[in-house]
C-alpha cells in the first residue's frame, strides 16, 4: 500500500500523541506506585487516578495496534485488539465518571441525607466502586465478543454458496446492533459524569458568590482557589464532553474510514485525550509536585 504525504503526516502526529499519552500514563503509574510503596496507602482520588493511568496505558497501545491493523487490513489481529480497546474505553469512562462523583460527594454543599451518607462512606466505597467498574466493563464487552464471532462466521459464509441477501441482512443487523450497544454503554457513565460535574460547579459558584461579599485576605485566597477549581472543572468538562462526542461520531460512522481522513480523525481524538491526561496530572498534588522536582529541582517543590 502506497502512502501519500498527507497520510504519513497524520500517522506521524498520531504516533507522537500516542507516545505522549503512554508516557503520561507511565509517569502516573510510576509516581503513584512509588507513593503507595513508601506510604502504604493512597487517597481515594489517587486510587482512581492510578487505575485511570493503567487503563489509558492499555487503551493507547490497543488503539495503535487496532488502527494499524485496520489500515493495513490485518483482520485476524484487528478483531482482538478492538475488543481490548472497547473494554479499556468503557473502563476509562467509568473511572472518569467515578472521579467526578467522588469530588461531587466530597465538595458539594448539598444537604440531602443521601449525600450525607455517601460523604461518610465514600472513602471505604471507592475500592469496591473501582472493582465494580472493571466487572461492568467485562459484562459490557460480551456483546462485542459475540459480534466478533458473528463477523468470523459471516466471513466464512461469504466464501460459501449461501444466499448473499441473507448475509447482507445479517451484516446490517450486526452493524446496527453494535452501534446502538456501544453508544448506550458509553452514554450512561457520561451522563453520570455530566450530572456530577454540573452539581459540583453549581456548588462552587454558589460558594464563590458568598465569599465575594467578604473582603478579608483569607477570603481573597479562597476566591483564587475556587476560581482555579472552577477553571479546572470547566476544562475537564469540555475535554471529556468533546472526547465523548468524537467517540459517538466514530461509532455512528460519520467519519471517512479511508485514507488520510481516518488518521486525521484519530489525531483529533487523541489530542483531546492527551490534553485531558495532562489536566488530570496537574490536578493531583502528588503528581504536580513530582513534575516540579523533575523539571525545576527540589527547591521548587
Amino acid at each position: 500500500m502506497v502512502l501519500n504525504q498527507l497520510t504519513v503526516f497524520f500517522i506521524i502526529i498520531y504516533v507522537f500523541e500516542s507516545l505522549t499519552i503512554i508516557a503520561q500514563s507511565s509517569f502516573t503509574l510510576a509516581i503513584l506506585g512509588r507513593e503507595w510503596v513508601l506510604v502504604k496507602r493512597l487517597s481515594p482520588a489517587e486510587m482512581i487516578l492510578i487505575c485511570l493511568g493503567i487503563c489509558r496505558f492499555c487503551q493507547q497501545w490497543s488503539s495503535v495496534l487496532s488502527n494499524f491493523c485496520f489500515y493495513f487490513k490485518l483482520n485476524c489481529v484487528l478483531w482482538n485488539t478492538e475488543i481490548i480497546w472497547e473494554f479499556t474505553n468503557v473502563l476509562t469512562f467509568l473511572f472518569a465518571s467515578l472521579l467526578a462523583v467522588f469530588y461531587c460527594v466530597k465538595v458539594s454543599c448539598i444537604t440531602h441525607p443521601i449525600f450525607f451518607w455517601l460523604r461518610w462512606r465514600i472513602l471505604r466505597l471507592v475500592p469496591w466502586l473501582l472493582l465494580s467498574a472493571v466487572v461492568i466493563s467485562c459484562v459490557a464487552v460480551i456483546p462485542s465478543a459475540i459480534r466478533t464471532h458473528i463477523q468470523l462466521e459471516l466471513t466464512i459464509m461469504e466464501h460459501s454458496p449461501t444466499n448473499s441477501t441473507l448475509i447482507e441482512k445479517l451484516k446490517m443487523f450486526e452493524q446496527n446492533f453494535s452501534k446502538a450497544h456501544k453508544i448506550v454503554v458509553l452514554t450512561i457513565p457520561f451522563l453520570l459524569f455530566l450530572v456530577s460535574t454540573i452539581i459540583l460547579m453549581a456548588c462552587l459558584i454558589q460558594h464563590w458568590k458568598q465569599m465575594q461579599q467578604h473582603n478579608t485576605s483569607l477570603s481573597n485566597s479562597s476566591l483564587k482557589a475556587h476560581s482555579s477549581a472552577l477553571r479546572s472543572l470547566a476544562i475537564f468538562f469540555i475535554l471529556f464532553t468533546a472526547y465523548f462526542l468524537m467517540i459517538v461520531l466514530t461509532f455512528a460512522d460519520m467519519k471517512s474510514k479511508k485514507g488520510h481522513w481516518c488518521w486525521a480523525w484519530e489525531v483529533i481524538i487523541y489530542a483531546i485525550v492527551s490534553i485531558h491526561s495532562t489536566s488530570l496530572t496537574l490536578s493531583s498534588p502528588t503528581l504536580k509536585k513530582a513534575l516540579k522536582i523533575k523539571f525545576w529541582g527540589r527547591e521548587s517543590a
